[in-house]
């Protein structure tokens, strides 16, 4: 059976996710600092996949350091749910800053349950500055053909909930 996953842009790139015990808070539902943490996840895993691993961030001196993200939890999820995280770059000046836009998906009933926006700055891995991105940044990190286009297209450059101004 094919999965009906209504994405808010096209192309992203995902990893699955399964809920454990481990995830779960007082209230019987995930934490809100785990949702971050597969945010993380899945930025690294996107970062390896197009070819900038921590160790070519080692080996460059500069590395995406999060400035600020803002996350909207739209709906709980439990103990033994299986999710799928995606990711975009949204946004990319090629000097210090680019974007990232999150969603997560349920998979058992195709729920978005959590949207998130990650603003990054380049810095020197060293002295923890802000410092130029490398070339390899710049090609690697680029807003996609399609998710421009449909950015483009649109009034609001990201959905309710999660604040545009920066």
């Amino acid at each position: 059976m094919q999965e009906r996953l209504e994405w808010d842009l096209p192309g992203p790139f995902t990893i699955d996710v399964t809920v454990s015990a481990a995830d779960i808070d007082n209230y019987g539902h995930v934490n809100n600092s785990v949702y971050l943490s597969w945010l993380d996840q899945c930025a690294w895993a996107h970062s390896d996949a197009v070819g900038i691993s921590q160790k070519d961030c080692d080996v460059l001196g500069r590395g995406m350091v999060v400035r600020r993200t803002q996350i909207e939890y739209l709906q709980p999820c439990f103990n033994g749910e299986e999710l799928r995280v995606g990711n975009w770059i949204v946004m990319m000046d090629g000097r210090l800053r680019a974007d990232r836009r999150y969603q997560i998906i349920r998979k058992t009933d195709a729920a978005t349950v959590v949207r998130a926006l990650t603003h990054f700055v380049c810095v020197d891995l060293k002295s923890g500055r802000p410092k130029r991105m490398p070339d390899a940044f710049v090609s690697t990190y680029s807003v996609l053909p399609a998710v421009q286009k449909v950015l483009d297209e649109t009034n609001e450059r990201f959905l309710p909930g999660v604040d545009p101004r920066g």
